[in-house]
């Protein structure tokens, strides 16, 4: 059952209750006024005549029973408000008149001075009487008499009403049905629209909102359901680039395993199945072991790469001004050798450092400034120290990277030139590898390049002041 037809239901049951309970306590309210006024009224009617017989005994000295029955029977002729009369003294019956009569009730045991005895009887379904009972002394005889006045018409007044309530009743049933409905229905729109917004995305349509605007608690769980449905969409655009991410990584690591594995196979196969000569078996050893280290090289920067992500991070106190001038002084001698001058320039302090993932860090940056240099280039080192760290600076004055290439060149695998890397030894590992240092001391990567200018990167460690 639809959430609107349970609210519609829930009113309506309220509204036959409360207008049931109070229609009923109404009438019967209603009925019982007028029953008391009616048993007063005959109270009264009945004293007249209790009084009236014994003013005339007074006055007359009434001795025999016939004379009682004289008297009742002039008040009689003379128009009553009574339906029916019984009188009686022990067991005899000295007066009756009224169709009633046989119906009384015995209400003797009941009487005393100075109260009446009453109770209401029935003749049939739709005709009530209200009997009275009452003693007197006619000399030092009891005399009792019982007297029956016609109620129907209380009853008749509530059945009138009762018919009517149950008209107004359905009527009101029937109005409340439909305008409890009506109103449900605005109540719950919004719930349906919340409920198409969440089969929408379901399906897969992750840009369908509900835009309910309204100052209530739907109001607030709409706003809070679209701010839900932005941070799944925002969430499962993130692992769909991820995922695009992983099969390229797999499809260039793929690529880049097949290349030399082919050669090394190629190559051991010709050695085991033809004679070469000296210098044949010399070039095939040598592309064979130099196709090995680029396999070899290829594997340290994976394997470094996943202990930068997964490892444990140990933050010490370090001077990376010392760490940078040990690395530049055993450097510069295999520099020397290419014609490239090696530069550094650090501001003194200690900061929070891993200083293994520091020195792989510079091996990478300087390694990949010393690719783009052509001979008698030269490469810059800077360190400034900062409030949360220090800012490392490596600059060199070689090619420059192409400005549509600067967002890609932290990607795995990821190529300027393709065919110069692998003439080098490269995997488009290593900016990858350092921007995963970066972001585990709390910092960032960022290019400054111009093509035949040359390319400065800047890193940021947050590592944190000692």
């Amino acid at each position: 059952m639809k959430f609107r037809f349970k609210v519609t239901c829930c009113m309506i049951i309220l509204m036959a209750l409360c207008f049931g309970a109070g229609s009923s306590a109404l009438i019967s309210i209603s009925f019982q006024n007028s029953l008391n006024q009616e048993k007063q009224s005959a109270q009264e009617s009945y004293r007249m005549i209790l009084n009236t017989l014994q003013v005339v005994n007074n006055l007359e000295q009434l001795s025999e029973k016939n004379d009682i029955s004289k008297i009742l029977e002039q008040l009689s002729s003379r128009g009553t408000f009574w339906a029916a009369l019984q009188l009686h003294a022990n067991t005899d019956t000295l007066y009756s008149q009224g169709t009633a009569v046989p119906y009384f009730i015995d209400l003797s045991s009941q009487i005393d001075n100075t109260h009446l005895a009453s109770t209401i009887f029935s003749v049939s379904d739709t005709t009530y009487y209200l009997q009275l009972s009452g003693s007197f002394f006619v000399g030092k005889t009891i005399f009792l008499l019982d007297i029956a006045y016609d109620i129907s018409s209380i009853y008749e007044a509530r059945l009138q009403q009762q018919y009517t309530y149950r008209q107004i009743f359905l009527v009101l049933l029937a109005g409340c049905g439909f305008f409890s409905y009506i109103l449900s229905y605005f109540l719950t729109r919004p719930l349906a629209r919340l409920s198409r917004v969440s089969r929408e995305i379901a399906n897969g349509n992750y840009d369908y909102r509900s835009n309910i605007h309204s100052n209530d608690e739907i109001g607030a769980v709409s706003k809070d359901f679209d701010r839900m449905a932005d941070h799944l969409k925002s969430s499962i655009e993130e692992l769909h680039g991820t995922m695009d991410k992983q099969n390229l990584f797999i499809e260039n690591f793929t690529h880049e395993l097949k290349t030399p594995m082919t050669s090394i196979i190629g190559y051991a196969d010709l050695l085991r199945s033809q004679a070469l000569s000296g210098e044949d078996q010399t070039d095939a050893a040598n592309y064979i072991f130099s196709e090995g280290k680029r396999l070899e090289h290829l594997s340290l920067k994976l394997l470094d790469i996943f202990v930068s992500e997964h490892g444990n991070i140990t933050f010490t106190e370090a001077c990376p001004a010392d760490i940078i001038e040990n690395f530049a002084n055993h450097l510069k001698p295999r520099l020397a050798l290419e014609h490239i001058g090696l530069e550094y320039e650090c501001e003194t302090g200690y900061c929070r450092l891993d200083t293994d993932l520091f020195g792989s860090l510079l091996v990478n940056l300087v390694e990949n400034a010393r690719k783009a240099l052509p001979e008698g280039g030269c490469i810059q080192i800077g360190c400034t120290m900062s409030e949360e760290g220090c800012h490392v600076t490596v600059a060199d004055n070689g090619r420059g990277i192409p400005a549509e290439a600067l967002t890609h060149i932290t990607e795995a695998f990821y190529r300027v030139d393709k065919a110069r890397s692998r003439a080098q030894g490269g995997a488009g590992l290593g900016l990858t590898l350092c921007q995963k240092i970066a972001e585990l001391h709390h910092g960032a990567l960022f290019f400054e390049s111009e093509e035949t200018h040359g390319t400065t990167v800047t890193v940021t460690l947050n590592g944190g002041r000692t």
